[in-house]
């Protein structure tokens, strides 16, 4: 059997990740707002519902809208 490997997060790749969680992030606060943006501008919820599911977006996304700016 091998000997067990030691693995160290080198600070560059730390970095890294911390970039990309925060890109993730703020990637999902734009998707939450531009759900609400289309939600409010549909004439009603089967309107809402396809214009959403065009664009990519998820309706349950847009409720986190709110949440997130509150805080």
């Amino acid at each position: 059997m091998p000997p067990a490997r030691h693995i160290t997060v080198i600070p560059e790749q730390s970095e890294f990740a911390e970039a990309r969680a925060a890109e993730k992030a703020e990637n999902a606060r734009q998707c939450a707002i531009a759900a609400r943006t289309v939600a409010s501008h549909a004439e009603n919820a089967a309107d809402c519902e396809s214009l959403l599911a065009m664009l990519g977006l998820d309706a349950k996304a847009g409720k986190m809208a709110r949440t997130w700016s509150e805080l």
